[in-house]
């Protein structure tokens, strides 16, 4: 059950340009209100750096994987540099491809993984793992000082569904599915996955385990973590199979070390899931909430009830209004208010009952139905957003994303700090938006996008924004991260979130599985 290889990305855009739309006029329009007459920063001409592999170590790595699968072509290089943050993509788009690896060495099993690990300690050679390369937060881009050079670990051969338990209702996978490969074997035994993310259409199932990845349909299906029940790791130490059962007293639960280890710990090479059957209809609704305050409250009102729906989103009243959570009509004018967009998933019978029951405790809170459209739309766009960025990014605007999460009673605290920071750090003439979009009966996530004029140095001008956010993120006690995960960007910030001991901690586990400090150096561990 292997599919075909998928599709590869474009080396500064997000994912296939053909699918790309030029920017709507209104969203255009709205551009040079906001920030002047439109300007084409150039795409400037790319250099690679040369290689500093020895060619005797490219060729130990091809006696373990073949000659076919140790690639070093300058454009698979520059596909393997770096993730799709907008920092990176700026890169990119000027020329920079100072991260670029070595090579890029493709295994096909766990234990051609395991050699290569075994080869990069004895050669001293850098290891960054590679999925679908959508990562956003720096976790592709290894240090390479006190290296002989860097491998892109790319598991894209790894694609395969090793085994179905339909009684017990999990799948075991291997890491280089993409998520849409993924759904399309699972679907052919009637099951899901049930993990949609933004990135869906080109992150792996590997990516997913190893940033603790959260997915559109949370709020029904669980993060991936939370599917999770057993997975399998190649480490410079030896393999590591974890997860007997469905759950265990037996001392702390070693997969969660894995599972958002971000490739520094070992390159997991299947893991096993829990799954569920697909889903014989789907309905979405729309509904307004006066302020995002109170669309809030009903959220939580319906978190803390074990009301859920499959998917249930809010945005606050600057994304309303700019219709950000239909990507394909940006732009246009809203009709004021915060739009919140349920969604469910199951039987017909399961999902009359839920949408019914969810439909009037909204209601009884506050809420004006708005129909079925307004759903629809955004189901029809989920995965536009970054096609979107790119045509900002075209015109001379910068757009970025940042997230965090937080207990409910200091949701609003946390929200007015970050985008005070943000316009603290970027101007007044910046756009701040906020959504919800994974909930918790604790508490929730806020996902902020910020759009404002490039500067004569966006870089800069980022870095500055992002430390001013992050900072009050931690002040205000809330976490630097609910699904991007750490990579190289947040990790100045882990040291206050997990305390001197809880560093003390992850440095212990890196030395005792990673020694040598060959995977993913410079990423996470403080």
């Amino acid at each position: 059950m292997t599919p075909g290889d998928a599709r590869e990305m474009h080396p500064h855009r997000w994912g296939d340009p053909a699918a790309a739309a030029a920017l709507p006029d209104a969203a255009r329009a709205l551009v040079e209100l906001a920030f002047g007459a439109a300007e084409t920063p150039a795409v400037e001409e790319f250099a690679l750096p040369e290689p500093t592999l020895a060619e005797e170590v490219v060729a130990e790595l091809r006696a373990v994987v073949g000659d076919e699968h140790v690639l070093a072509d300058d454009d698979i290089r520059r596909r393997r540099t770096r993730g799709k943050s907008t920092p990176d993509l700026l890169k990119a788009r000027a020329g920079d491809f100072a991260d670029a690896p070595d090579v890029v060495v493709r295994p096909a099993t766990h234990d051609q993984v395991q050699a290569v690990l075994d080869l990069a300690v004895a050669r001293r050679v850098a290891v960054v793992p590679f999925g679908g390369g959508t990562a956003v937060t720096g976790g592709l881009v290894a240090l390479r000082d006190g290296f002989t050079g860097v491998i892109s670990l790319d598991l894209g051969r790894m694609k395969g569904v090793r085994d179905i338990d339909p009684v017990s209702m999990t799948a075991t996978l291997e890491p280089g599915l993409r998520g849409p490969e993924a759904e399309a074997l699972l679907g052919e035994h009637g099951l899901t996955l049930g993990h949609f993310p933004q990135s869906f259409e080109y992150a792996s199932i590997g990516g997913f385990a190893a940033t603790r990845s959260s997915g559109q349909s949370s709020a029904g299906y669980g993060r991936f973590d939370a599917m999770v029940v057993a997975l399998t790791a190649a480490t410079p130490s030896g393999r590591l199979d974890l997860g007997t059962a469905p759950a265990t007293a037996a001392g702390p639960d070693l997969r969660q070390l894995l599972l958002g280890s971000e490739g520094t710990l070992g390159v997991i090479t299947s893991v096993t899931v829990r799954v569920r059957a697909l889903p014989a209809t789907t309905a979405y609704d729309g509904w307004r909430w006066p302020t995002f305050g109170e669309g809030a409250t009903a959220m939580r009102t319906l978190a803390q009830s074990g009301l859920l729906p499959t998917v249930l989103r809010l945005s606050d009243e600057t994304e309303t209004a700019l219709n950000l959570a239909r990507p394909e009509s940006i732009g246009g004018a809203g009709d004021g208010g915060c739009l919140m967009v349920a969604g469910y998933e199951g039987t017909r019978a399961a999902v009359d009952a839920r949408r019914a029951a969810v439909s009037a405790a909204l209601e009884d809170l506050g809420g004006v139905p708005l129909g079925e459209e307004p759903g629809t739309a955004w189901v029809r766009g989920r995965f536009h957003a970054p096609y979107l960025r790119d045509s900002m990014l075209d015109v001379g605007v910068l757009v970025e994303t940042l997230e965090t999460a937080t207990f409910w009673s200091s949701l609003e605290r946390v929200y007015a700090a970050v985008r005070e920071a943000l316009t603290g750090s970027l101007g007044d003439q910046a756009i701040v938006l906020c959504h919800i979009s994974h909930v918790y009966e604790t508490g929730a996530s806020l996902y902020f996008t910020v759009a404002v004029k490039q500067g004569e140095d966006p870089l800069a001008q980022w870095r500055a924004a992002k430390t001013a956010a992050t900072d009050a993120m931690v002040d205000a006690g809330a976490t630097i991260t609910h699904h991007h995960a750490v990579g190289t960007d947040h990790r100045p910030w882990l040291a206050r979130e997990v305390g001197p001991v809880g560093v003390q901690i992850l440095r212990a586990v890196k030395a005792s599985l990673d020694p040598a400090g060959v995977l993913n150096p410079g990423v996470l561990i403080p």
